[in-house]
């Protein structure tokens, strides 16, 4: 909770500085300003996990929990920066965030209950709640937008969700939109300064590519949505059979 209201927070300047600045040449905080407040944030929460909660290890598939010890910190910020921007880039098209990010919390509250970790399932799926309703408003076309405050904050709060049910290795299944989204981003800078311009998908984020070559902005949405949710059901089956892995 503290690092979504501290991520959130960051997100909330910079949606004021966009609204309100007077410069419009600045499009909202400074990117090198934002990244650093951010991995403040999550560095402080990737030491509190080290020094307070004593996690020195991380779950892989074959090898059990594997010791990292100090590391665990470089981990915990790389998984809450990433996962933040991740869904900071999918928040793009009406009611496309709230709907991925309601599948992916809903998929956590199912392996928290699952490990017996109530407390951290009653926080997964009030954010759900609060996630519908707030998607009901924001479906095309949209009446109120999420902005970085939102995007931010529980890009940031699954991330630490993550770590704390030691999932690390399904957030990418869970979360398979967003790994997409960012990929996409990747790709066609690296085509653009690799191949002098030239771009492999049309616009980036993927969601606006799609809508270059002509999908409606509510067929982009659903589908993505679809996909989404079978991620999301995906990433429960792994977690089930993790011991077979």
């Amino acid at each position: 909770l503290a690092a979504m209201v501290g991520s959130g927070a960051i997100g909330l300047v910079d949606d004021y500085i966009n609204i309100r600045g007077t410069d419009k040449s600045i499009a909202g905080m400074r990117s090198k300003l934002k990244f650093f407040l951010h991995s403040a944030v999550a560095l402080l929460g990737g030491w509190w996990f080290f020094a307070k909660l004593g996690v020195t290890s991380v779950y892989l598939p074959g090898f059990n929990n594997v010791h990292i010890g100090f590391f665990v910190i470089i981990l915990f910020w790389f998984v809450v920066i990433a996962t933040a921007n991740a869904v900071n880039i999918s928040d793009g098209l009406d009611g496309l965030a709230g709907g991925l990010l309601s599948s992916s919390f809903a998929a956590y509250a199912v392996i928290c209950i699952f490990q017996g970790k109530f407390a951290l399932a009653g926080f997964c799926l009030t954010i759900v709640g609060a996630l519908i309703s707030y998607t009901w408003f924001n479906i095309f076309p949209a009446r109120f937008f999420m902005g970085d405050v939102g995007a931010f904050g529980l890009g940031t709060a699954l991330g630490v969700v993550a770590m704390l049910t030691n999932t690390v290795w399904i957030l990418p299944v869970i979360g398979i939109v967003y790994v997409a989204e960012t990929g996409s981003v990747i790709i066609n800078r690296l085509s653009k300064k690799l191949r002098h311009g030239k771009k492999v998908f049309l616009s980036s984020p993927i969601h606006h590519h799609f809508e270059a070559i002509g999908w409606p902005e509510t067929k982009v949405t659903m589908r993505f949505w679809l996909i989404g949710q079978i991620g999301a059901v995906g990433g429960i089956v792994l977690f089930l059979f993790r011991g077979r892995l």
